[in-house]
């Protein structure tokens, strides 16, 4: 698959990327390497998921575009989370929000997760088609 990223997504990981280099934040570096996991995920995906896996499970709170969450094993740590969107005319998959740190949001993460992936999925679409 083809991963999109948007340019919040990009700012956030880079911040994660200078902590874990720099070694001054605690779980940083797990949280860096989790994140290229999830990615790493997502790039070697050969099709659009159509059912729930162990790592890739739907969002029952999606909206308009039926979303998916990248997670990993449990880990008292750190969870990240990457919420996605496959565009069903392409093998484009957009990484629609990232949580870096879903550890201290809890299921609060969750509330609002449709309604802010579909902005970012409608952003996409159309800077796409102006392309």
């Amino acid at each position: 698959m083809k991963v999109y990223t948007t340019k919040d997504f990009d700012r956030q990981t880079d911040v994660i990327v200078a902590e874990a280099i720099a070694g001054e934040v605690p779980g940083a570096l797990p949280r860096a390497k989790r994140l290229q996991d999830e990615f790493n995920f997502l790039r070697d995906l050969e099709t659009a998921p159509t059912e729930d896996t162990f790592t890739l499970k739907r969002v029952r709170q999606s909206k308009r575009y039926p979303v998916w969450r990248v997670s990993h094993p449990y880990d008292p740590e750190t969870a990240v989370r990457l919420i996605c969107w496959f565009d069903d005319t392409s093998d484009d998959v957009v990484v629609a929000l990232f949580a870096g740190e879903k550890m201290s949001m809890g299921d609060v993460f969750y509330d609002s997760v449709g309604s802010r992936a579909d902005a970012t999925i409608d952003e996409w679409i159309s800077e796409r088609n102006r392309q």
